[in-house]
């Protein structure tokens, strides 16, 4: 986990996009210098004049990327802001997540290769785009069956540290915020 003091550089892309900034936020940075598979994004968590950055993915991996849930494709969520979007709840009835709670834009990835494909037709839904770790117990190195479009960090300390910074926020609701580097 890295802690950045100078939140003026992310700032200034939300004033350009032109989504709210919330003193308490999640926010994802998809990166340019994608790597299939890997955990080659990042998610911060928004406190105050304070960001603590994870390591993520916001792209599913190579396993439902091969092997389509949905007949339409993976789900590749969407750049956007989704303002109350997530709930603390429990992730596919297992463990305690930020899972989605009102619709969110997602591409459909249908060509079956091991890359995360971003654009095309968008399909808007309730999806289960949650916000979750990898394993339990050791950082994950490659995404696989992690992420089948969920937004996933890969260390479980570091999800614990969001997860329990969420529950002392106070808040019943989560704005997250997806940005492409």
């Amino acid at each position: 986990m890295l802690t950045i003091s100078n939140l003026s550089w992310l700032q200034e892309k939300f004033a350009i996009k032109g989504y709210q900034w919330e003193r308490f936020h999640l926010v994802g940075i998809r990166t340019k210098d994608y790597v299939p598979n890997t955990f080659c994004d990042n998610i911060f968590l928004i406190d105050g004049d304070k960001a603590y950055s994870f390591h993520a993915t916001t792209r599913p991996g190579k396993h439902w990327l091969k092997n389509l849930l949905n007949p339409k494709g993976t789900a590749v969520l969407q750049e956007g802001q989704y303002k109350n979007s997530w709930r603390i709840g429990l992730h596919q009835g297992k463990y305690e997540a930020l899972v989605q709670i009102l619709p969110v834009n997602v591409f459909r990835d249908s060509n079956r290769d091991e890359r995360a494909d971003v654009g095309g037709v968008i399909d808007r839904g309730m999806f289960g785009i949650n916000i979750h770790r990898a394993n339990a117990n050791l950082m994950s190195k490659l995404v696989d069956k992690w992420s089948a479009g969920c937004q996933v960090i890969a260390d479980p300390s570091d999800f614990n540290f969001l997860l329990k910074k969420c529950k002392d926020s106070g808040k019943g609701v989560f704005t997250y915020t997806l940005l492409n580097e």
